[in-house]
């Protein structure tokens, strides 16, 4: 239905639209509207005049306002029926006995204006089908034969004063193009007043949805940022523990040591292969990771001289005595083994020293 001509209202102007909508196409301004009405003023109040100037009638029709145009845009019956009269088209009106009596059925005529409070709209058949032109709809509203005579019916229940157009409208696209075609309507138009409230609540609907999801993302972002802290409260609480737990190791070993070493005194001569200082540590740690790095040297260059094809050998350790096994595995001690074995010895010790002074 994009051929149809349809105006929508603006302000007050449903008369220019009802007679633009009727014709199919802009063929009135309010301007052009506005002449005919000074026109039908003047040839009133020539008419009055003819009664006397000097009259009471005639002077409360001067200072009353125009009964054919006010500021709002409105027009009279007479302003459309005289902008009618350009393309020799006359208004019958439908309500009337004497039109009722002709029996004519609606169907059968081309086009009706109608007129409720200041409202005028079109209603028009275009090639085949009826259509509701209304400026306050949002488009054309297909009527179908049948729905007709039951929406005028209704219209003069409302109070409507409804008018036959007699004449020949001229001619238009839409009603060319509707003599072949027939259309449907899926969906009827709304009243623009309905439309612009149902944008309006979408709008605030819309609005309350940004809303709520900028708070989801605010209450997100918050969750977000405790959740981290609470890892790093707890990766900090680990910590800490950890470094208690040191601390306490190391104080125990010393502790420890120190009482193992004055029992020794006592007991035991104190001798290299079972206390160590932190130096020897350090340096058979180092002989240890030299050792491993020498190994891992030798397989690269075996890696490398064997063919390809072929597998590498692991380097072979001789057979030594359980003396030099001993020795190797005191070197590949890391220094927690050492620790711990310090710890056991000293633990050891602490219970002979208890045993000790229980026989005493």
């Amino acid at each position: 239905m994009e051929s149809i001509f349809h105006e929508k209202q603006e302000g007050s102007l449903c008369a220019q639209h009802c007679l633009n909508n009727l014709l199919q196409g802009e063929y009135f301004s309010p301007v052009e509207l506005s002449s005919i009405a000074h026109q039908l003023d003047e040839e009133e109040r020539m008419r009055m005049a003819e009664g006397g100037v000097t009259s009471e009638d005639y002077r409360t029709f001067l200072q009353q306002p125009s009964g054919n145009m006010d500021d709002s845009g409105f027009f009279s019956i007479q302003v459309i029926s005289n902008a009618l009269k350009v393309w020799g088209l006359e208004l019958i009106l439908f309500n009337s006995p004497e039109y009722q009596r002709l029996g004519i059925d609606p169907i059968n005529e081309r086009s009706f204006i109608c007129n409720y409070k200041e409202h005028w709209f079109t209603v028009r058949k275009l090639g085949k089908q009826w259509f509701n032109l209304n400026s306050l709809l949002t488009g054309p509203e297909l009527i179908s034969d049948t729905y007709l005579a039951l929406f005028l019916a209704q219209l003069q229940q409302e109070g409507y004063s409804i008018f036959v157009v007699k004449g020949d409208l001229p001619d238009c696209e839409a009603d060319q193009l509707l003599q072949m075609i027939r259309v449907q309507q899926m969906q009827r138009p709304k009243l623009i007043g309905e439309e612009l409230a149902q944008l309006k609540e979408q709008r605030v609907q819309k609005t309350d949805l940004e809303q709520a999801l900028e708070a989801n993302d605010g209450t997100a972002i918050v969750d977000e940022d405790e959740e981290d802290l609470q890892r790093a409260l707890a990766l900090s609480r680990q910590q800490i523990d950890m470094e208690d737990e040191e601390a306490d190791l190391r104080r125990a070993i010393q502790l420890s040591m120190q009482g193992g070493s004055r029992n020794m005194s006592q007991d035991t001569p104190q001798t290299s292969s079972t206390h160590l200082t932190s130096e020897e540590l350090r340096k058979r740690r180092e002989a240890y990771f030299e050792k491993q790095q020498q190994q891992q040297q030798q397989q690269q260059q075996q890696q490398q001289e064997d063919p390809p094809g072929q597998l590498s050998h692991p380097c072979e350790t001789p057979t030594t005595s359980s003396g030099a096994v001993g020795s190797d595995l005191g070197d590949a001690m890391s220094e927690e083994d050492m620790l711990q074995a310090a710890v056991t010895m000293s633990l050891e010790t602490v219970k002979n020293n208890f045993k000790i002074e229980g026989k005493k």
